[in-house]
């Protein structure tokens, strides 16, 4: 599509005169109206190089590498007041309601000493039989899936060992070099009693 010519010369001045299309006043059409819509108002022009560097360096609040840190801080935070609940919690039930001892009765605060530690060793033994018991269960499933491994593995040797024994019958040749028909016809009979069976 050509371009209509300019109105007019170049004898008035740049802000007036002069064509283009012919919306618009000025020597490129629509100068004033995208004026406008850039913001340079009546009197602007080119935003100042001081202008320019305080809009770039505005921050804009978006930092991928600080929100990350941010949300990993506070992750951190709640499983920090997590552990210290459960703590907490441990701590009160392992530990029974304090009651004033009288220095007289020695032989109850030895008692009363006596239930922590023997929780304490319970829990490390039943730990301990819990690790003997899964220990026990991985070496039992171990067991287990060899012995399947192993069956298949003999199965396969099976059935290439009587496939390799077929091959060999059916490859067989006469002194003439013609194919020897009792293999073949033996087994084309036991595929059929096969398949009539089933």
């Amino acid at each position: 599509m050509k371009r209509p010519p300019p109105r007019g010369g170049d004898d008035g001045p740049a802000g007036e005169g002069g064509g283009g299309f012919s919306k618009g006043k000025g020597r490129w059409g629509g100068r004033r109206r995208n004026e406008q819509r850039l913001g340079s108002g009546r009197g602007g022009g080119a935003l100042s190089l001081a202008a320019f560097a305080s809009a770039k360096s505005r921050t804009t609040g978006y930092n991928p590498a600080l929100i990350k840190k941010q949300k990993e801080f506070y992750r951190n935070a709640k499983l920090i007041s997590k552990y210290k609940k459960t703590k907490k919690q441990q701590s009160q039930s392992n530990n029974p309601p304090e009651f004033p001892i009288h220095e007289t009765g020695g032989d109850d605060t030895q008692d009363a000493q006596k239930p922590h530690n023997k929780r304490k060793k319970r829990t490390a033994q039943s730990l301990k039989e819990e690790y003997e018991k899964k220990r026990a269960e991985d070496e039992k499933a171990k067991k287990e899936r060899d012995a399947i491994i192993q069956a298949k593995r003999e199965e396969r040797e099976k059935s290439e060992a009587k496939r390799k024994e077929l091959r060999e019958k059916m490859f067989k040749k006469t002194r003439s070099g013609q194919p020897v028909m009792k293999y073949r016809i033996e087994h084309l009979l036991e595929t059929a009693l096969g398949s009539s069976s089933k």
